[in-house]
């Protein structure tokens, strides 16, 4: 099932996206609600809480003192780490349960806080933010919930910026305007993305962009960077169990900065042996993280032409988002290609001129070529030229692969 993180500062919203979510037929696990039951009257977790805060923070009735232990730990950061550190775990394996529990979901959806703060975005397929300005969130948690405004602002300090949040989001979604935009902006994003991503999940299809190049090369985008980031995180989470890879890098025309590409980000992933690749549990862990293996693809063209094209052998998989295009390739560690793949990034970063001609380069061939697939393979004569100044490069600077 296709799994979405929702989160969003405190007053921000995200509980209305996760309600319209669930109205459309997603499962939803509300993280608050989980913390609520882990703390309930005789569980171990309300004792180890009361244990490190004191007994002010258990009423008279058993129950947890919420307004007291806010009073607490929002204020003080050591504190709200170690309450962070008491129920994170309990809360955890009860989301897992609940998750687990609905097998036959479309998508799952995790309401959580705190998703950013403690990283467990780079295990969703999708990170919704919902957004909203801290004076109108201070606004809705004082006459909403009756928290006094002091209070208010403390507990949006005690979590992530803004920024920090954008960092991670996939999608933002602003909750500055009426409700009915938001329901809208809701609807939108799952029937156009969340539905055909969670289906393409289910049948193991990659997304792929239209076979016609004028539409699907396009100008530099300034998001390339951070989406990016973002896929590489997702695969080196996804893969940290295994031990098989050795680094993953952002590769390819997108890594460069000034230069017109595909909207595709290319990933690379150095492994050990590329045969660990087929491991039950690799493939697995790729296509849990929602990257299939793309069939007939298992190598990149040798360089120079003549070259022994088992040191260019890799295994080439796709995204399912159908919003965000993903290619990974993955090479065996100190290969040629896995080193020209490196070489060819830093070689156009760092040397403009052959970064401008290549764009150049490309210009022409769009011009000439109407599919995708053509202006590719038009693509290789000039690389086989590139390859050799590339290396020349390397060896007057220096250079060696990060």
């Amino acid at each position: 099932m296709l799994r979405v993180g929702v989160t969003g500062g405190i007053g921000s919203g995200k509980s209305t996206v996760s309600r319209r979510l669930a109205q459309l037929g997603a499962s939803v696990v509300d993280a608050d609600a989980v913390a609520r039951e882990v703390v309930e009257p005789g569980r171990p977790t309300l004792q180890r809480v009361r244990a490190r805060f004191g007994d002010g923070v258990v009423r008279d009735d058993g129950n947890l003192d919420r307004a007291a232990l806010a009073a607490i730990v929002f204020p003080d950061r050591d504190a709200l780490d170690a309450l962070d550190a008491i129920t994170g775990p309990a809360i955890a394996a009860r989301v897992a349960e609940l998750r687990a529990s609905v097998p036959d979901a479309l998508v799952s959806v995790y309401d959580m806080p705190l998703l950013v703060e403690r990283g467990l975005w780079v295990h969703e397929h999708i990170t919704i933010v919902v957004e909203t300005d801290v004076d109108t969130r201070v606004r809705r948690l004082v006459e909403h919930r009756g928290i006094a405004e002091e209070d208010a602002r403390h507990r949006i300090a005690a979590q992530a910026t803004d920024e920090e949040r954008h960092a991670v989001a996939d999608v933002v979604l602003d909750n500055s305007g009426l409700p009915d935009d938001l329901v809208r902006a809701v609807d939108a994003l799952w029937h156009e993305r969340l539905v055909p991503y969670a289906a393409n999940l289910a049948s193991g299809t990659r997304s792929r962009r239209p076979d016609r190049a004028g539409d699907v090369v396009v100008e530099p985008r300034t998001d390339w960077e951070a989406r990016a980031e973002r896929v590489v995180a997702h695969l080196a989470s996804a893969l940290a169990t295994s031990g098989v890879a050795t680094e993953v890098s952002h590769v390819g025309s997108t890594s460069v900065p000034g230069l017109l590409a595909k909207d595709v980000i290319d990933v690379q992933v150095g492994v050990h042996q590329l045969a660990d690749v087929d491991r039950d549990d690799v493939r697995a862990a790729l296509v849990d993280a929602g990257y299939v293996l793309a069939h007939g693809i298992h190598d990149d063209t040798p360089h120079p032409s003549g070259a022994d094209p088992r040191d260019w052998a890799k295994r080439f998989l796709a995204g399912c988002d159908p919003a965000n295009h993903v290619h990974v390739h993955v090479r065996e560690h100190g290969s040629l290609g896995w080193r020209f793949a490196l070489l060819f990034r830093d070689w156009l970063r760092r040397e403009t001129d052959e970064r401008d001609a290549y764009a150049a380069e490309k210009r022409r061939l769009l011009a000439l070529h109407d599919t995708t697939a053509g202006y590719v393979e038009a693509k290789e004569p000039w690389f086989e030229g590139a390859w050799q100044r590339a290396t020349d490069w390397a060896e007057r600077t220096g250079w060696q692969p990060r």
